[in-house]
């Protein structure tokens, strides 16, 4: 059997951001602070947390502040958005330095998060007015983070969930949409962190399990909705979402650790979407992460609802 190839993937991380001279590097500005996340969350997980300078990393999140609107940027000088703002925070959290923010920086970040929830309680992703169900997530679990939930944000927030979950068991990114594991992720992630997952009945918490167990195809590697390929990244969407609803053992656990480690690339590290393809900073957490969370290879637990190490996971203020 294949192996987890852990130094392998230490050593690929850390190569990611020494290749200024790659044209690719400069093309992927708009992802560069989520792809810092990735990285450092991957690095916790295989116990080489250090193998990043936290300084230079902490100094490039500042960076990404912008102080107009409180959000935080992929990169300095682009715009602000919520996804980049929970990655920020993310990795303050991961090294225990949010207080690096001050009083006023914290308020103006609770204020760009709330600015873009919409009447109908979903979120916004930035003045341009995206909205989705990833948004709500990455709103709520930005909040929590802050320790700025309140009653007022959750129970519309709530309410926008509750109309994305489908007939069929999924759930989509606005009412009415084709539901996808990412999505059922976003919507429990979002309720678990409010501590709401009770607006679901257990008859719809098995109709969700099945509807996430089923996205397992013969092959052994999960797929995002039905028809589709598997790909690495739903080892995370959907493995979270089931440890989520206490059905995490509805998989068959052997068959998906060998679709990801025959994922891995033996020279160079690093894990892709499939097995023969190129690998990339994203599957390569999310691939990680799914073994975590299924138990595998002496990995740091991962917590389900945000991503992050269970230890980091515990510093935060829950919402009551």
């Amino acid at each position: 059997m294949v192996e987890l190839l852990k130094q392998k993937h230490i050593e690929y991380i850390e190569s990611l951001d020494k290749r200024k001279e790659d044209y690719e590097y400069w093309l992927s500005e708009h992802l560069r602070l989520n792809g810092v996340y990735w990285g450092l969350t991957a690095l916790c997980i295989l116990d080489s947390k250090k193998s990043f300078d936290k300084d230079e990393v902490v100094k490039f999140v500042l960076s990404c502040w912008d102080a107009r609107t409180g959000g935080f940027a992929p990169f300095p000088r682009h715009d602000a958005h919520l996804l980049t703002t929970l990655s920020g925070l993310q990795i303050l959290v991961t090294y225990d330095s949010l207080d690096i923010l001050t009083s006023e920086q914290k308020d103006k970040c609770y204020e760009f998060i709330v600015s873009n929830q919409l009447p109908d309680g979903s979120f916004q992703g930035d003045r341009f007015g995206e909205v989705d169900s990833r948004f709500v997530y990455t709103a709520l679990s930005s909040l929590s983070i802050l320790g700025r939930l309140s009653e007022e944000i959750v129970e519309p927030a709530v309410q926008f969930i509750v109309r994305c979950y489908n007939f069929d068991g999924g759930f989509c990114m606005s009412p009415g949409a084709e539901s996808h594991a990412a999505q059922a992720f976003c919507c429990l992630g979002a309720l678990a962190i409010v501590g709401r997952l009770n607006v679901f009945t257990d008859s719809q918490i098995e109709e969700i399990g099945w509807w996430l167990c089923e996205r397992q195809i013969p092959e052994g590697g999960l797929n995002g909705r039905p028809s589709k390929l598997p790909d690495v990244c739903y080892s995370w969407w959907v493995l979270s979402s089931l440890a989520i609803i206490g059905k995490l053992d509805w998989i068959d656990y052997d068959k998906l650790r060998e679709f990801i480690l025959d994922s891995q690339d033996q020279i160079k590290g690093g894990i892709s979407d499939r097995p023969d393809n190129e690998v990339d900073v994203y599957h390569t957490l999310f691939g990680l992460a799914g073994l975590s969370l299924m138990g595998f290879d002496s990995l740091i637990e991962i917590n389900p609802v945000y991503c992050m190490p269970q230890t980091v996971v515990n510093k935060i203020k829950n919402y009551r």
